[in-house]
């Protein structure tokens, strides 16, 4: 497998990596949706990230990876923060209303996000030809799925509901820039592991403020939201998010960033198949433009870095 613009061949464990972020994290749309059904949104993201992140710190210490050092904890707040308080909270919180396929084609303006993100904040890093072309290309996609289409006899998109997952994007956008920069553990298992306790824990919070939890202890929970939210533990946080922060310290935040080409489609073959949604025209004219305008910023930034 190569890159755009890059001609260079992976080796086998930077492909797994790969794999599991395109295909496990292109199929957590749908666990987060059926997740949702009958668990709140905070309490249910807070618990995947605890679980899984104390899974993870544990098998850190038993490995016998370094400790957590004084001066990394603010950047491993900051990132918990961004990336599960704010990224995830508000995706969960949103496909209480948005199916999970447009959920993930929102979230696919991941790399234009980053892409700015990197050209405003990394000094002499500027955004070529190409990839003005598509970051234009991302936003017509992102106006296509949520302007009203009643003339087509299509259903308006919530529009809360886009915001929130708009406003979780830009965030996971900004942390794993940040992530780039920060002062962390050399051990990508202790790394996620902390992350994702740190931001279970903000997600704890969120979810008492909001009142969730006299929510759950006032009602039942259904075995298909507790297999759900399994799989978003196991599959989703312990192995896709792992090897998503090893990826981060292995190469360009755009570069793996990639994992938006495939994520979105996965999710809308998905939600269509298992979920009954609707495919409408917006949506399929969207995802090509999208996955278009993600290629093109890709393509300037692995262009620009070789």
């Amino acid at each position: 497998m190569k890159f755009p613009g890059t001609g260079r061949t992976l080796d086998s464990k930077v492909l797994l990596a790969f794999f599991a972020i395109y295909f496990i994290w292109g199929s957590t749309y749908l666990a987060i949706k059926y997740a949702v059904e009958t668990i709140p949104p905070f309490l249910m993201m807070g618990t995947r990230s605890i679980v899984a992140g104390t899974i993870l710190f544990l098998w850190s210490r038993f490995r016998g990876d370094e400790n957590v050092r004084k001066e990394q904890w603010p950047s491993l707040f900051i990132i918990g923060a961004l990336f599960f308080l704010v990224g995830h909270g508000a995706l969960a919180w949103a496909q209480q209303k948005v199916p999970s396929g447009l959920a993930a084609l929102l979230v696919a303006s991941e790399p234009l996000w980053i892409a700015l993100i990197e050209s405003s904040a990394i000094r002499n890093f500027k955004i070529g030809f190409g990839g003005v072309v598509g970051l234009v290309l991302g936003f017509v996609g992102m106006l296509v799925l949520i302007m009203p289409s009643h003339s087509l006899g299509l259903e308006q998109t919530d529009a809360v509901g886009t915001a929130a997952i708009l406003i979780g994007t830009l965030s996971w956008s900004s942390g794993a820039v940040y992530l780039r920069m920060a002062k962390l553990p050399k051990s990508s298992t202790l790394t996620a592991g902390v992350e994702l306790i740190i931001g279970g824990l903000l997600l704890y919070i969120a979810a008492f403020a909001f009142g969730e939890v006299n929510y759950i202890l006032n009602h039942s929970v259904s075995t298909r939201s507790i297999l759900a939210l399994g799989y978003l533990i196991i599959f989703g946080s312990i192995v896709a998010f792992t090897a998503y922060v090893w990826l981060l310290s292995k190469t360009s935040a755009t570069r793996v960033a990639t994992h938006t080409y495939v994520n979105p489609v996965i999710a809308v073959i998905l939600g269509w198949a298992a979920a009954q949604e609707p495919l409408s025209l917006n949506t399929m004219i969207a995802t090509v433009i999208i996955i278009v305008s993600v290629y093109l910023v890709l393509k300037d930034r692995a262009i620009k870095t070789h």
